[in-house]
């Protein structure tokens, strides 16, 4: 089976990991320098799934979609969010093969949207990941914490059988990976627990387990989950909890335990002094309700506070 990862950042890298060791033939897209330092390094990864180490000469790495082939099985978009449009006016100006499955590996919401512009709806899927990646270097994941299989489907009633060999590829080389109905469901429950948890992570420099220690990290989480119930509710979108408190729960029960050591990847984009991935996060949520005449606050107000210290370094950056 021959899969496309394009984007070798830290997602990119843990999935191009795993399908190597299943026996995929695997190509990255990225730019320089990662082109360079992955064809010099392989690809290492550490963590809390396992140590592997892959040796450059078991994929292939270019530096455009142009190099590479024009038959690949399945096309793996692991770039940030705000990249959607680009990334999907790329590969459909370079990618000929009009049959191959393109599944969003993303963080945020409105990225499907961005592919349907190019690409027939029934070939595009969505995944959410519950796991911590974090690029330690440029060739170097580190699998920070695991908290779910990766679930895969679509949004558009695109037959979810198609993924199942990707599924299995990925669950073999050691990334559990199941194909899902209504994956709608999971993006929702996903965009819950990064709006409440990655832009806070990042806004007070902590790991996520400490968000839920104090009573006033715990209240504005809080308001963020109940303003994307609100928002959700008048848009028409569900996911497996019926309310915030129902979801809340779970939450701090289940899902920020389990993720307590991880650091946002928010908070790396900023010391790293890059454009965040808020635009699709808190802030999707922001634009959603108003479109529906509601007004998230706390999400606007989260979201302005990483869009100021965007702005501090943007100027510097070019």
């Amino acid at each position: 089976m021959k899969v496309l990862i394009y984007g070798g950042g830290a997602v990119g890298l843990g999935l191009a990991r795993a399908l190597i060791d299943s026996g995929c033939e695997t190509t990255i897209i990225d730019i320089e320098p990662t082109v360079t330092a992955l064809k010099t390094h392989g690809i290492i990864q550490s963590g809390v799934l396992g140590d592997f180490a892959i040796n450059p000469e078991r994929f292939t790495v270019y530096d455009s979609i142009l190099k590479a082939d024009d038959n690949y099985d399945y096309i793996c978009v692991c770039i940030k969010s705000y990249l959607s449009e680009a990334a999907a006016q790329d590969i459909a100006s370079n990618y000929t093969h009009k049959q191959t499955p393109i599944v969003l590996f993303q963080n945020g919401w409105g990225n499907a949207e961005k592919f349907i512009s190019y690409f027939d709806k029934e070939r595009i899927f969505n995944a959410r990941v519950m796991t911590g990646f974090m690029k330690q270097e440029l060739y170097h994941v580190v699998i920070t914490v695991h908290a779910d299989a990766i679930r895969m489907g679509s949004l558009y009633d695109g037959d979810g059988n198609r993924l199942q060999a990707l599924s299995k590829a990925l669950t073999t080389g050691g990334m559990a990976a199941e194909v899902v109905n209504g994956v709608l469901k999971d993006i929702w429950a996903k965009m819950l627990y990064n709006c409440a948890l990655n832009p806070l992570g990042a806004l007070f420099n902590v790991e996520y387990g400490e968000l839920g220690k104090s009573e006033y990290t715990k209240a504005i989480m809080d308001d963020i989950i109940t303003e994307i119930f609100e928002t959700m509710q008048r848009a028409g979108y569900t996911t497996h909890f019926s309310n915030a408190a129902e979801y809340s729960e779970v939450f701090y029960a289940k899902l920020l335990p389990s993720t307590a050591k991880h650091r946002s990847s928010m908070l790396q984009d900023i010391q790293a002094k890059r454009r965040t991935e808020i635009d699709a996060l808190n802030g999707a949520v922001v634009a959603l309700a108003q479109h529906y005449g509601y007004e998230a606050k706390v999400n606007g107000i989260i979201t302005g506070l990483i869009k100021f210290i965007e702005n501090t370094y943007a100027g510097a950056n070019g």
